[in-house]
Parts: C-alpha cells; sequence; structure tokens
C-alpha cells in the first residue's frame, strides 16, 4: 500500500505533531515500533565528560582557595556551584566520579599539612577518604537536578542540593572512627558576612547558606546555557536574573543578623605561647624545655604586673602539651608549675598528660590554683593541682591508633603513637574562680556537639587549648584558629584559642579578634574579655537545623529517583 502525504492542518491523525510540521503517515495503521528521542535533561544536556571533569576539578581548587591561607573566602560558593554544575544531568556513576574529582581537587591540598612529617600516603589517604563522601553526594545530586521542572521548579532542587552538602558533611563530622569534619565549608567564612548565620543555626547552617548560594548561582547559570541553546529565546532568560538576584539576597541577608558583644562583665585573660625548641614529630623530645618556655613566659607576665607595666590578669591560660611531663608523677614538673603559679599569682589552666590509666595516656587541662592567690575571685581556687578536663575526642591516627596492626602494613610512622590516649567522659567546664571555662583540646574545636556542651552547662568563655608544632609552618595553625572564631559567633562566648607555637588569638564573640601571636614565636597574649550568659539560638536548638537540612536532601534526591524525565516519542518521518 502506498503512502500518500498527510496535511497537518486537515488532518485528525491522532498521531500528528502538533508543532504544525509535515510528515509522511501511512494509509493504515503501522506496525513500526516508536523510536524514543534522548532524554530531556532541564536546562539542556549535561556538561561532557572533558568539560565535567575540568568543572570538579577547578570547583574543588575554588573551595580550597576559600580557606584561611588564601582569604579568599568569596570563593566557596563559586567553588559549589562549578560543582553542581559539573554533576547536573549526569548518570550516577559519572556523577560520583566527578564528585570524586572535586573531593580530591579539595582535599589533597587543604590537608597537606597532614603529611608534612609522616610522608605522602598518609596525607592522600585522608584526602582520599574525605573525597569519598564528595563522591557519594555526587552519585545522588543528579537525582535532584531532575526535580527542575514546571511542577517542582528551581527553588526545590535549590534545597536539595544544600541538603545533600549539608549531609555529607555531617556524614563525614561522624563516620568513621568519629569522623573528621575539617574543610566544612563553615570554617572558610571566618572573614565573610556569612560568619553571622552561626549563631543561628552554627556551623552546619553557614555552610547551607554557602551552598544555597552557590546552587542559585549554578540555576542561573543552567538557565542561561539553556537561552543561548534555544532559537526561541535568543536573550538570556529572565529567570537567570532571577536565580542570580536570589542568591546575592541569600549573601546579603546575614548582615542583617547581629553579632552581640555587650558583657554581664569582663575577665582579664593572658595566654602564654612558649613556642618549642624545633618543630616536627619529636617537637617535645626536649619536654622540659618546653614546660620552661611557658614557666618563662607566665614569670616574665609577673615581672612586668609588679613594674606596672601590665594589668594582673584574672586567669592565665597555657597551651596544650604546654607540659608533657606528667606533674602528678614528677615532683619537679610540679615544683616548675608550681612556682610560676604562685609568682603570677592566679590560676593557671595547664595542658599536659596523665601517665594514666595502665598502659595509656590521658590529654588533660588542669586548673593549679595560687599557694598565696591575689586578692578577688582567685582565692576560691585550691591550691595546687585542682579540678581538670580529659579530652573527650583523642584524634585517630594522632593520638592513638585503631587496627594498629592493619595499618602498620602501610606506614610504619603508626608506632611513634607508642601508647594510646583515652577519651574522657567528665563535664569539660572547668572554674577558675573569676570565671567558668568550656575547655576544649585542639582538633575537639572541630566538633559542634564537643562546644556546645561546654556552653550549655554553663560555660562563661571558651578556651581552646592547641598544639601545632607536629604541623610546620602549615595553614593548619591559621586554619584552626578560624574555627574558633566561627564558636565565638555561634555560642556568643568569648574565646581563648592558645597554642604552644601559634597562630593564638584571643576572640571576641563577634568572631574579632583582639590579639593574635606570630608562627613559632614566644609571646604572651592580653585582653579584657567579655562574659556573657545569653546563650544563642544555635545553642540552644542544637543539631536540629543539620538534622532536617540533610533530612530534606536525602528526601528530595530519593523524590528525584523515582521520577523518570519524560521522553518524546514519535513515529519518525
Amino acid at each position: 500500500m502506498s503512502a500518500t502525504p498527510v496535511d497537518l492542518a486537515t488532518s485528525s491523525d491522532d498521531g500528528a505533531r502538533p508543532d504544525g510540521a509535515g510528515v509522511t503517515a501511512a494509509s493504515g495503521p503501522s506496525n513500526r515500533p516508536l523510536v524514543p528521542s534522548p532524554v530531556a535533561e532541564p536546562g539542556g544536556p549535561p556538561a561532557g565528560p572533558l568539560l565535567a571533569s575540568l568543572l570538579a576539578i577547578a570547583g574543588g581548587l575554588a573551595v580550597w582557595g576559600a580557606f584561611p591561607g588564601r582569604t579568599a573566602w568569596w570563593l566557596a560558593p563559586i567553588g559549589v556551584s562549578l560543582i553542581w554544575l559539573a554533576l547536573r544531568g549526569q548518570r550516577t556513576g559519572r556523577a560520583a566520579w566527578y564528585g570524586l574529582l572535586a573531593g580530591w581537587a579539595m582535599f589533597v591540598p587543604l590537608l597537606a599539612w597532614s603529611g608534612i612529617y609522616v610522608g605522602k600516603l598518609p596525607w592522600f589517604a585522608l584526602a582520599t577518604l574525605e573525597a569519598l563522601y564528595v563522591a557519594a553526594m555526587g552519585a545522588l545530586s543528579p537525582w535532584v537536578w531532575r526535580l527542575l521542572s514546571r511542577r517542582a521548579g528551581g527553588a526545590v532542587v535549590a534545597v536539595g542540593l544544600t541538603g545533600l552538602w549539608v549531609a555529607q558533611e555531617a556524614a563525614r563530622s561522624r563516620t568513621p572512627f568519629g569522623g573528621f569534619p575539617w574543610g566544612r565549608l563553615a570554617f572558610s567564612q571566618a572573614d565573610g558576612p556569612l560568619l553571622s548565620t552561626a549563631s543561628i543555626g552554627g556551623a552546619p547552617l553557614v555552610s547551607a547558606t554557602v551552598a544555597l548560594i552557590a546552587a542559585l548561582i549554578a540555576l542561573a547559570v543552567a538557565e542561561l546555557v539553556a537561552a543561548r541553546r534555544s532559537r526561541s529565546l535568543p536573550r538570556p532568560s529572565g529567570r537567570a536574573a532571577g536565580w542570580a538576584a536570589a542568591a546575592v539576597l541569600v549573601g546579603v541577608l546575614p548582615l542583617a543578623v547581629p553579632r552581640p558583644v555587650e558583657a554581664d562583665r569582663e575577665v582579664r585573660v593572658a595566654a602564654v605561647q612558649g613556642n618549642v625548641p624545633e618543630p616536627g614529630l619529636e617537637f617535645n623530645a626536649e619536654r622540659r624545655a618546653v614546660l620552661d618556655n611557658h614557666a618563662r613566659g607566665t614569670r616574665r607576665l609577673a615581672d612586668r604586673v609588679d613594674q606596672g607595666a601590665a594589668p594582673r590578669p584574672d586567669v592565665v591560660i597555657w597551651p596544650e602539651n604546654s607540659s608533657d611531663i606528667d606533674p602528678k608523677r614528677n615532683p619537679d614538673a610540679a615544683q616548675v608549675i608550681q612556682e610560676a603559679v604562685d609568682r603570677i599569682g592566679v590560676p593557671v589552666i595547664v595542658g599536659t598528660l596523665f601517665e594514666e590509666p595502665t598502659d595509656h595516656i590521658s590529654n588533660v587541662s588542669i586548673v593549679w590554683g595560687p599557694s598565696t592567690p591575689a586578692p578577688g575571685p582567685a582565692a576560691r581556687v585550691p591550691a595546687g593541682l585542682g579540678s581538670h578536663y580529659v579530652k573527650r575526642h583523642p584524634a585517630p591516627f594522632g593520638e592513638y591508633i585503631p587496627y594498629r596492626s592493619f595499618f602498620r602494613h602501610f606506614s610504619d610512622k603508626v608506632d611513634l603513637v607508642r601508647r594510646d590516649f583515652v577519651a574522657g567522659t567528665a563535664s569539660p567546664v572547668l572554674d577558675a574562680g573569676v570565671v567558668r571555662l568550656g575547655d576544649v583540646i585542639c582538633f575537639e574545636v572541630a566538633y559542634d556537639d564537643l562546644v556546645r556542651d561546654g556552653v550549655r552547662q554553663g560555660a562563661e568563655l571558651i578556651v581552646v587549648q592547641t598544639n601545632n608544632a607536629t604541623f610546620g609552618f602549615t595553614d593548619e595553625s591559621v586554619q584552626q584558629l578560624a574555627m574558633s572564631r566561627l564558636r565565638a559567633v555561634e555560642s556568643g562566648r568569648a574565646v581563648v584559642h592558645i597554642s604552644t607555637v601559634g597562630v593564638s588569638g584571643l576572640i571576641m564573640p563577634d568572631g574579632s579578634l583582639v590579639e593574635r601571636s606570630e608562627h613559632f614565636t614566644a609571646e604572651v597574649l592580653q585582653a579584657s574579655l567579655p562574659v556573657r550568659h545569653a546563650n544563642t539560638l544555635a545553642t540552644r536548638v542544637g543539631a536540629w537545623p543539620e538534622l532536617v537540612l540533610a533530612v530534606l536532601g536525602g528526601l528530595l534526591a530519593a523524590a528525584g529517583l523515582r521520577r523518570r524525565p519524560a521522553r518524546d516519542t514519535r513515529e519518525p518521518a
């Protein structure tokens, strides 16, 4: 049977194309199968393998560039937006690969300090572990992009992508071995306007704000690309301008969030950075020299007080490992500490080690009282070794080695940790007479709940005692200082961030630095810091913002998985 042209203007064939174009139709029913066209991806087709790889790598490098050491906090949303664009419309396997590329580009340079003395293998292993979480997020992201349709809209996509980013940060902050939160977007924003949101929803909300701005930028770019590819839309889409405006609005709104600094009263604080004989893993080979450095710095401060050149502090803070000699078991170390404390006449918070329990070590912070205290609240602190706090989150592979025999196959450096540290369980709040301190030791500052617990239990001032000697002249110290600045805004508390070697700082509740030390110097920082009791909204709501955003991201990804993009089926001409 011959085929004849059919005029669609007059034909009533249900299979006619609605755009009015002519086709060749059979005069009878056709047995030929319908041929589906390619899936119509929202915003146009996804980026090809080369472009997607370049976008992912560039995005990861840009996120790394936002962290302290480069002070380009504004690169964070730009970098994440490039990652979102690399993932848009990709198949799950490819998206996971692009996510891994982005994670490597971000974490390999960011964590370079971790391999400075232990070699490249542990450094790359840690970076890869962190990058795998970004890869998992990458695998889920295209499912959220599927929701970009007339029914759902870009706002749903932006919220879903934001939730996925928060979810991957939450997961790697808790797993494995208690997690490693380093590299959260929030920690790149200490100098940016988005830091204010920490007082509302903590570090998770700061990260979410960065990721949301990035998602809005990605939507704007996707609309522009789709508009330029469409013959019917020769000019940039108005929706692109709308998404760009929304990104600007989200970035500006935090400026309206206040950062209270008013004080119920003030406390005079001195923080002693004593320095070490040499940087590296053997920084404390001369343990007595490190102790003497901090005792000497305290005595010099006392001399200046006696000369009227400096006010007498209410409390003095020494850093983590300021005495790596157990003063409970070594009378000589206890005498050196007591003499320095008696000379200044006020309580000193000493970072030290207890050789207990049997065959283990405890990382400890002690309130050490003077034998004859200066008049005032210091008199309430008992003389000598008093209350103490044991670090609750020892660092895996730094303070204890999980599965030691297994990991020894990869590096003999695991045996540098001769005895494992144990985790404490007691309250982190220390009574220094004039002020109640929420103590945080080293990497604990990266964990939301460990800092929040002290504030909820009545801490009026946060103390972060750390030792950066093992990381040399790297950016690790300034990255950690940025975390303390975020914690100040998050908790509404002043923070004393003191290191053996720097960089140390005295921080106001709004995140600003009052005093800051240099790297590998002996210095004493002094300031009057506000004592506040009001809790921020972030302290009250705790982990709920993070949980809600993470669950929302997962639910929207699941909704995208269930949604199959519409396929345009037609009979070939």
